[in-house]
């Protein structure tokens, strides 16, 4: 007896839903990622709302759930803003700017960032806090980066919980670099259609 061709449709639309899941979760799994700013630690840069994706392959290809990297593509350089699991509750992803890497030493006078004794140039940070206070958020003695990890800041640095505070990020808790807006909207008023395509830099 001929199979009904409802039964026919019906088998063809799960295989088809089942075949879309699983390449879904290989293209999240291996090569892009979908990130929502859910905090104004990146202002002006990135803005509570905008949603970003980051590729998860820029600096290489990492096994699944062990943090280890398979194939080393790039190292993330200063500069670059990348999503990573919070160091101090894995659960958490966090998207900040690249400042130093292993082996450069960063010191923090007045609000101003000098690596390898060099003070940087950052036209993207914004201090919100005329005040200069003597913790690390505005003096920060000289530390070295360890191999293997690297020192993130937020762009709004008078509001930022970063590496400052937190210590250093391991390279394999790097989810990835943000490259491009794909949304943008801040509530039912504030639609940003502008901002829909703009790389991340």
């Amino acid at each position: 007896m001929a199979t009904p061709r409802w039964q026919r449709l019906m088998k063809e639309y799960v295989e088809a839903i089942v075949i879309a899941f699983f390449l879904a979760m290989f293209i999240r799994t291996f090569f892009i990622q979908a990130f929502k700013i859910p905090s104004g630690s990146m202002l002006d840069t990135l803005l509570i709302g905008d949603h970003l994706l980051v590729s998860k392959i820029h600096y290489g290809v990492k096994i699944p759930f062990l943090n280890k990297w398979l194939l080393s593509f790039d190292e993330p350089k200063p500069g670059d803003i990348v999503v990573f699991e919070f160091p101090k509750d894995t659960s958490k992803d966090y998207i900040k700017r690249v400042i130093g890497g292993p082996g450069d030493t960063l010191e923090i006078r007045d609000k101003v960032v000098y690596r390898n004794g060099k003070k940087l140039d950052e036209p993207y940070v914004q201090h919100t806090d005329p005040k200069i206070m003597h913790t690390p958020r505005d003096n920060m003695p000289a530390i070295t980066v360890p191999e293997g990890h690297y020192f993130c800041m937020g762009d709004n640095r008078d509001e930022s919980f970063d590496s400052r505070f937190w210590g250093f990020v391991d390279k394999g808790k790097i989810v990835g670099q943000a490259f491009i807006i794909y949304w943008s909207w801040g509530g039912l008023s504030d639609l940003r259609l502008g901002r829909i395509g703009k790389l991340v830099e």
